[in-house]
C-alpha cells in the first residue's frame, strides 16, 4: 500500500513523495521510496525514523480519565464519551455556547480538518475554533490574499525551482528543517545566484559559500527594511518590469513613492547589511528576472517563518511580494513568489474550516453567499452556522476567564509547548472546567487534560493531505492500529450523535472527502473535481481542481484572483511600535527548529536516535557575547524575558550575530522556549511574535526547575 509521509515529519514537512510502508503494528515497519518530484526520493532523519513511533511503548491505547485524586487512569470509550457530551451541555448551559472551544492542528488530514470545523460549528455550536497554523502560516496567507486574492504556499510546482538561476530565500533554514528541498536550489547555486537572508550563518546560509551565492545577515526584525531597500534599488535604477506592472498589477505609484526614502545607506544603518550588498542583490534579482523574460533561467523569491513570525509579519511578507511584483515574477512560467509551509498538512489544514474566520474552500465565514452554499451542503439553515471566532492567541488567552473558554478540545496540537507566553497558556489550560485532548502520546498538553482520547497515527489511517505546492496526496493505511485507538472521525461522529448534531458525521474518510469536495465547490480552494478514484489514478492533482477540470499546477498565468484580475502592490513600512518592542535587553532571542526535531517535539523526543543527537535545549551564543557575560561552552544558563525564564546549555558559535541568541522550541519543561515569548500579534494575521524577544542571559545557579505541568502528569 502507499501512504504519504507522516504528518509533522518534515521531509519537506510532509510534502514528500509517496512511499511504501508494510508492517504489522507490532513489527518493524520498513520504508522504501518511489520517485516523486517534490523530494525525489529523499527523506530527512525525522522521516526515516518516524516508523519507530508506531510501536513506541508510550503509545496511548485506551482513553484516560482524570480522577478526583488528580491521577489519569485508563477508562473506556463507553464511559468517557457520554461524560464529555454531558459536561459540554452543562458548561454551555451555564456559560453560553462559546464557552466551548476547539484548537486544531496543521498536521490533521484534510478530512479531519474539515470535519473538525463542521463539528465545532454544528455539534458544539460554537464559533470558537482556531488552530496551530495561526502560529505558522497566517502572515503569509494574509499577505498572499491581499496581494494575489488567493493563498497557496507555492503557486507553482516545486520542481520549477530547479530551472532558476536566482533564488532569494528569506527566513528559512530549509537545509535543516526540510533537507530534501535543498536539491531544488542546485541550479541557483551553480549560477552563483542563491541569496539567503538570515541573522544566523545557518546550514542553509552555508549553501551560499564558495561562490554559490550571497548570505545577508540583518539585525533580527529588520527584514522589512531590507526588502524596502532592495525594492528601492529596483525602482531607482529602472530595473522594474514596467510592461508587467502596467498590464497585470495596480498600486505601483503609491508603493514607488513610499520606497523613495529607503535608500541603501539608510537601510544599512537599520539592518547592518552593507549598502553595496543591497545594491548587488537587487541587481542580481533583476538579472534573473530579465533572463526569464528572454526565455532563460528565472528568478524566485521565497519566504519562511523567519520573516513571517513577527508582529509585522504580514507587512514584511507583503514587502517580499511587492519586490517580486516589481520584477514581474509572479504569474509567469519561469519565475515566481512562494512561501514554504511548515507542518505536515500546513496547506490543506488551513483551507477547509478550522480557522476562526473560514468555511471550507477558503471561504470567508462572513460572506453570505459562502454561508448559504456551505449550509446547503450540510443540510442546515444558514443561521445555524456561527460567525467568526477568535484567532489562536486570543482564544488561548481566554481560557478560564470570565466570558471566555471553559471547555477546550485539542486535536493535533501541543499548545503547552508551542504557544507563545506558554506559562499563561498552561495556567489557562489548568483553569478549564474540561480539557479534552486527542493524541497518540501523552504530550505536555495531554498531561494537563481531564480526558485524553487515543487516536490514530499517520500509517494507520486513510485520508488526504495537501502539500506546499497545492498538490493533494492520498494516504492509505499500512499498519493495523493498536486495540483501543480510534480515528478522530469516529470520535467526532460519536460525540456528534450524543450531542444530537444535525447533518452528516461519518467515520469513513471517503465520505467526508466527498462532502468536503462539494462544500469547497466554487471556493478559492476548489476540490470539487476530486475524489479518491481520481487521486488513485496517479496524475498530479493541484487545486483549484473544479469539477471537469484537470487541476491547476501553476496559478495566475492568465489572471490573479482579484475581481479585476490584477495583483495588488500594497504600501508598507516599519511600525514604530514594532521596532520599539525589539530593543535588545541586551539581546534578542530568535526561536526556531533543529534538524533532529519537529514542532513541540512530542513525537521526535521519543525517538532514541533523534533524542541522543539533540537531548535538550542549547542556547546558541556568539563567543564574544558569551565572554562579555562570563559564559563558557556548555555552561548552564538562564534566559529571562518580560514574560518568564527558560533554562538551557550554552552553545558558543560564530554563526550567530553578537546581538542575537537562538533557542529551538522543541523542548518542554524549564527548557520551553515559549516561556520567553509574549502575546504580541500581527494586527492583520494574528501571528505571534516568535523571532525577536528581548532577553537577558546569565549563568545558572544550578537550581533545576520542576518541569511545567509535572504535578498533573501522574498516570496510573
Amino acid at each position: 500500500m502507499t501512504v504519504t509521509p507522516p504528518a509533522g515529519q518534515d521531509q519537506g514537512h510532509g510534502e514528500g513523495r509517496l512511499h511504501e510502508v508494510t508492517a504489522p503494528y507490532d513489527g518493524g515497519a520498513t520504508v522504501s521510496g518511489r520517485d516523486f518530484p517534490t523530494n525525489r526520493g529523499g527523506l530527512c532523519r525525522k522521516g526515516w525514523s518516524a516508523a519507530e513511533l508506531l510501536r513506541h511503548p508510550d503509545r496511548l491505547t485506551a482513553p484516560l480519565l482524570r480522577g478526583p485524586d488528580g491521577i489519569l487512569r485508563e477508562s473506556t470509550w463507553s464511559a468517557v464519551l457520554p461524560l464529555i457530551s454531558g459536561r459540554v451541555r452543562s458548561i454551555q448551559s451555564e456559560h453560553g455556547q462559546d464557552a466551548v472551544a476547539v484548537f486544531g492542528g496543521g498536521g490533521l488530514t484534510n478530512e479531519k480538518a474539515y470535519t473538525l470545523g463542521k463539528f465545532a460549528r454544528l455539534a458544539l455550536r460554537t464559533s470558537r475554533i482556531d488552530y496551530n497554523g495561526r502560529f505558522c502560516m497566517s502572515s503569509a496567507a494574509a499577505a498572499g490574499n491581499r496581494a494575489f486574492g488567493m493563498d497557496r504556499g507555492l503557486p507553482f510546482p516545486l520542481a520549477d525551482l530547479g530551472n532558476a538561476s536566482v533564488v532569494l530565500l528569506l527566513g528559512s533554514n530549509a537545509a535543516d528543517t526540510m533537507p530534501p528541498f535543498v536539491q531544488h536550489l542546485r541550479g541557483a547555486q551553480a549560477a552563483g545566484g542563491l541569496i539567503v537572508v538570515d541573522p544566523r550563518r545557518s546550514a542553509t546560509a552555508r549553501l551560499t559559500e564558495q561562490g554559490r551565492g550571497v548570505h545577508l545577515q540583518p539585525t533580527p526584525g529588520t527584514d522589512l527594511a531590507l526588502l524596502l531597500g532592495l525594492a528601492h534599488v529596483v525602482v531607482a535604477e529602472g530595473l522594474e518590469d514596467r510592461a508587467f506592472l502596467a498590464s497585470r498589477t495596480r498600486g505601483y505609484d503609491d508603493v514607488a513613492r513610499g520606497l523613495a526614502r529607503w535608500w541603501p545607506e539608510r537601510v544599512q544603518g537599520i539592518t547592518g547589511v552593507p549598502a553595496t550588498a543591497i545594491r548587488a542583490t537587487a541587481r542580481l534579482l533583476a538579472r534573473g528576472a530579465r533572463s526569464a523574460a528572454e526565455g532563460g533561467p528565472g528568478a524566485y523569491i521565497l519566504t519562511g517563518r523567519g520573516v513571517e513570525q513577527h508582529a509585522d509579519g504580514t507587512d514584511t511578507t507583503t514587502a517580499a511580494i511587492n519586490l517580486a511584483l516589481l520584477l514581474g515574477l509572479p504569474g509567469t512560467t519561469a519565475s515566481g513568489y512562494g512561501t514554504l509551509t511548515g507542518q505536515g498538512n500546513g496547506q490543506g489544514g488551513r483551507e477547509h474550516g478550522q480557522k476562526a474566520d473560514q468555511l471550507p474552500g477558503y471561504r470567508r465565514i462572513t460572506d453570505p453567499a459562502a454561508r448559504a452554499h456551505v449550509a446547503a451542503v450540510w443540510g442546515v439553515p444558514e443561521s445555524l452556522i456561527p460567525g467568526p471566532g477568535l484567532p489562536a492567541v486570543e482564544l488561548l488567552a481566554s481560557l478560564g476567564r470570565a466570558g471566555g473558554t471553559r471547555c477546550l478540545f485539542v486535536h493535533g496540537a501541543n499548545p503547552a509547548v508551542s504557544a507563545p507566553d506558554a506559562s499563561a497558556v498552561i495556567d489557562g489550560l489548568r483553569s478549564l472546567d474540561l480539557l479534552v485532548v486527542s493524541d497518540f502520546f501523552l504530550s505536555e498538553t495531554a498531561a494537563l487534560a481531564d480526558v485524553v482520547l487515543p487516536v490514530l497515527q499517520w500509517a494507520e489511517e486513510e485520508g488526504t493531505v495537501t502539500n506546499l505546492e497545492g498538490r493533494v496526496l492520498r494516504r492509505l493505511p499500512a499498519v493495523v492500529p493498536p486495540p483501543g485507538a480510534r480515528s478522530e472521525l469516529w470520535v467526532m461522529r460519536e460525540l456528534a450523535r450524543l450531542l444530537e448534531a444535525p447533518s452528516l458525521f461519518s467515520d469513513d474518510p471517503g465520505t467526508m472527502f466527498d462532502e468536503l469536495a462539494r462544500a469547497s465547490a466554487g471556493g478559492l480552494a476548489d476540490y470539487s473535481g476530486l475524489d479518491y478514484a481520481v487521486l488513485d489514478g496517479g496524475s498530479p492533482a493541484y487545486w483549484p481542481y473544479p469539477s471537469g477540470s484537470g487541476g491547476t499546477p501553476r496559478l495566475f498565468l492568465d489572471a490573479f484572483a482579484h475581481a479585476d484580475g490584477r495583483a495588488v502592490l500594497v504600501p508598507v513600512s516599519p511600525r514604530a511600535d514594532a521596532a520599539a518592542s525589539r530593543l535588545p535587553a541586551p539581546l534578542l532571542l530568535a526561536t526556531g527548529r533543529l534538524l533532529e526535531h519537529y514542532q513541540s517535539g512530542a513525537q521526535t523526543r521519543r525517538v532514541p536516535e533523534l533524542l541522543a543527537a539533540r537531548p535538550g535545549p542549547r542556547l546558541q551564543v556568539h563567543p564574544a557575547t558569551a565572554q562579555a557575560l562570563g559564559i563558557r561552552q556548555d555552561d548552564a544558563v538562564v534566559i529571562t524575558s518580560a514574560h518568564g525564564e527558560a533554562r538551557a546549555t550554552a552553545d558558543l558559535s560564530g554563526d550567530i550575530r553578537l546581538d542575537t541568541v537562538f533557542l529551538a522550541f522543541h523542548f518542554a519543561g524549564a527548557g520551553t522556549a515559549n516561556l520567553l515569548t509574549g502575546g504580541s500579534t500581527d494586527p492583520v494575521s494574528g501571528m505571534p511574535e516568535f523571532k525577536t524577544t528581548p532577553v537577558r542571559v546569565t549563568t545558572s545557579t544550578g537550581h533545576v526547575h520542576r518541569p511545567v505541568g509535572e504535578e498533573r502528569v501522574a498516570v496510573a
